[in-house]
Formats: structure tokens, sequence, C-alpha cells
């Protein structure tokens, strides 16, 4: 499998009068991790359901290694999609379930077994070849339905919110084993999710959207980092936006400290203190301000320090 740039020129998708996804305009480099980020309802599904063609395309175009894909079917553009539900045939075992493309474009039996057993193989599941998915845990259906999704070479794969069904210690272990599948392969993945420690943790590329439009898109540490806009601040988490005479300022919460009454820049009162194992999140309101700020503080400091009044 070898990397393809793809790239998406003024795509635009409309539900009636509905503007799902705005003219956007991104390059997707050969063989990144993409993720695009951003809350219900911003267009991040759909401009992915386009891309895997099981979504129409209203304006615009999807363009992947130079050639135009935006109007062919799915089976023809090189892209492989993994849905949310992972959607597999329930009465096929685990080996059929892989095959099943390959034995819907005609290839023999033994070839087509063969090649399910190799993907089988990348996923760590050759073992369970001989099972149905419901004697899979939701780990193991996940990787069969990456072993069929890859079966078809294809050389971009999309990926929808493929972790939100699993449990958050199974959802750490998997995102490892996607990064490993994308470094071994060397194709270009784009991964949906509304989850941002989950794109920050895999992503290259981090696209976050925003009623149909990109806000931001670039390399993980610079998103979040150097947020472009309060929304992408706010979203990004960890930051505090706030109104000053040049425009927004974000200032990340870890960098905010507790001070004695005089030695602070803002005084104000603490509003809720939320425990987060490794630290504590407070939520504080300024005197005399609108502004609340959200501090991070260690969660091994003393009860006196997280104080009801903060200044």
């Amino acid at each position: 499998m070898q990397p393809h740039e793809l790239e998406l020129i003024s795509l635009t998708k409309r539900y009636g009068k509905a503007l799902a996804v705005d003219a956007i305009d991104y390059r997707f480099g050969a063989g990144v991790y993409a993720c695009l980020l951003g809350p219900s309802g911003c267009g991040k599904s759909s401009t992915l359901r386009m891309i895997a063609g099981h979504e129409s395309v209203s304006e615009g175009s999807i363009v992947l290694d130079g050639r135009d894909v935006s109007r062919l079917p799915p089976a023809r553009r090189g892209t492989a999609m993994m849905f949310q539900s992972y959607a597999l045939f329930p009465h096929l075992s685990v080996r059929d379930n892989v095959a099943f493309s390959l034995r819907m474009k005609g290839v023999d039996k033994a070839e087509r077994n063969a090649c399910a057993m190799e993907m089988l193989e990348l996923v760590d599941m050759k073992d369970h070849a001989d099972r149905r998915p419901a004697q899979l845990s939701g780990g193991q259906q996940q990787r069969v339905a990456l072993a069929r999704a890859l079966i078809t070479r294809p050389q971009v794969l999309l990926l929808d919110e493929p972790l939100s069904a699993l449990d958050p210690f199974l959802r750490i272990r998997m995102r490892a084993e996607l990064k490993r599948l994308q470094r071994e392969l060397g194709i270009t993945f784009i991964h949906v999710t509304h989850g941002q420690d989950e794109a920050l943790a895999l992503a290259d590329e981090i696209i976050v959207m925003n009623a149909g439009r990109i806000e931001q898109a670039g390399p993980a540490l610079e998103v979040w980092s150097r947020p472009a806009t309060g929304f992408v601040a706010r979203f990004i988490g960890g930051h505090n936006v706030l109104d000053a005479p040049g425009g927004i300022v974000a200032v990340r919460a870890d960098a905010i400290r507790l001070a004695a009454p005089g030695a602070a820049a803002f005084t104000g009162h603490v509003t809720g203190v939320e425990y987060q194992g490794a630290h504590v999140a407070l939520t504080a309101q300024a005197d005399g301000r609108s502004p609340r700020f959200c501090p991070r503080l260690p969660s091994s400091m003393p009860p006196s320090r997280r104080a009801r009044r903060w200044g």
C-alpha cells in the first residue's frame, strides 16, 4: 500500500436548505494520520461520508491521487470506511466477514481466505478466524472491522468515531493499535472524533470544524498550543478565553497559579472544584469582572491552597 494525497476543493453538502459543510478546502498529506475534530453537527461526519461516497457532493470536488473521485461509487474510489457500529455480519465467521468484499468481487475461495487470514494476522486476530462476532469483545470486533476495511487495499482509510463504543481502558489500548497500524501500512487515515484527547493522541494533523467550516487545521501541537480562534481554544480544552482590548486572549489553565492576596494579577472566588486524578480543576469568578478562570493544580496540593478565595 502506497500513500496518496487527498484534496478537498470547495467541498459542500446541503440537506435541503440546511448547509452541513460549507465550501471547505483542505489537502491531506500522503500517509498522515488526520483527525476531523469538532462538536456534534459541525459537519465532520458529513465530510467523511462524502469522501467515502456514502453521501453525495452538493458542490466542489474530492481529488485522490490526482483523480476526481467525487461522483464515483464507493468501491471505485480507493477508499475504505470503518463504521462506528462496525456493521459485522452476525451469521458469518470472522474470516468470512473479512473476506466478504472479495467474495462480492468474485475472488475464488482459497485466495480470499488467504487474504483474510493475512489481514487477521495484521490485527492480531488470526486465532479467532472461526468465531462469530457475538463471541468477540468490543475491541476484537473493532479489529475485525479494521481487517475487513483493509482487505480492499485502500489508498485512504476512513474511520467514523471507531472508539466511541469502547470502555475508557480499551479505548486507550486501541488508540495505540490504530497508530501502530497506520505507521506499518503507511497509508492515510482520516479519523472523525469529538474527543480532544483522542485527536491529540493520534493525529499528525488536526482539522477543527465548526458550523460546517474549518476553524483551524495543522499539526496537533500547533493547534493545541496556538489556537487561532476563541472556538478552537475553548473546544480543544485547557484554555481560558478572555476578551481583551486587542481581541481574544487564550491562557492555558496549567499556566495559572494561586497566589497570596495582593500578589496575584486578579482576585476572585472559587466556584467549583473538580478532582481529575493527577490534577484538580478549579472554576473561579474574578472579582468585579465577568471572566471565569479555570486553573489546574496538582491534586497533591494541600486543601488550604485550594481555598474558597483566590487572590
